[in-house]
């Protein structure tokens, strides 16, 4: 059974770069969100595998979302997605709950090995 994902990032094109990656590779994109309110919300209907969020949206942050939707699943896995020089935002979204994190721009190889490794434990 392949692993349901949701992609959260205030950019459409992000959204589709990570899409393309997963959908080629056996992986279910059952929803993407465009800040983290949104992918709180989404998050609780759609119950996904795996999160993977960008830190830097409007409205709710990415780690804020983190926090808020381990409060809903201490479970929830959930890889962070960071551009160059954030190094101390990655390391807030790891303490707050997030697996892992892929730099932007996005090697498919990374995304995948990321991807694979949250899901598999």
């Amino acid at each position: 059974m392949s692993k349901k994902i949701m992609i959260v990032d205030d950019a459409l094109f992000m959204r589709m770069m990570i899409r393309n990656i997963l959908t080629k590779n056996g992986y279910d994109v059952i929803a993407e969100a465009e800040n983290g309110a949104v992918a709180v919300e989404k998050y609780k209907n759609t119950n996904p595998d795996l999160v993977i969020m960008d830190i830097t949206m409007p409205e709710v942050d990415g780690i804020e979302a983190v926090r808020m939707i381990k409060k809903i699943d201490k479970e929830a896995k959930i890889i962070m997605c960071s551009a160059m020089g954030q190094r101390e935002m990655v390391f807030e979204s790891l303490q707050a709950g997030a697996r892992d994190f892929i730099l932007k721009p996005f090697q498919a190889e990374r995304v995948l090995d990321a991807v694979k490794k949250a899901t598999s434990y």
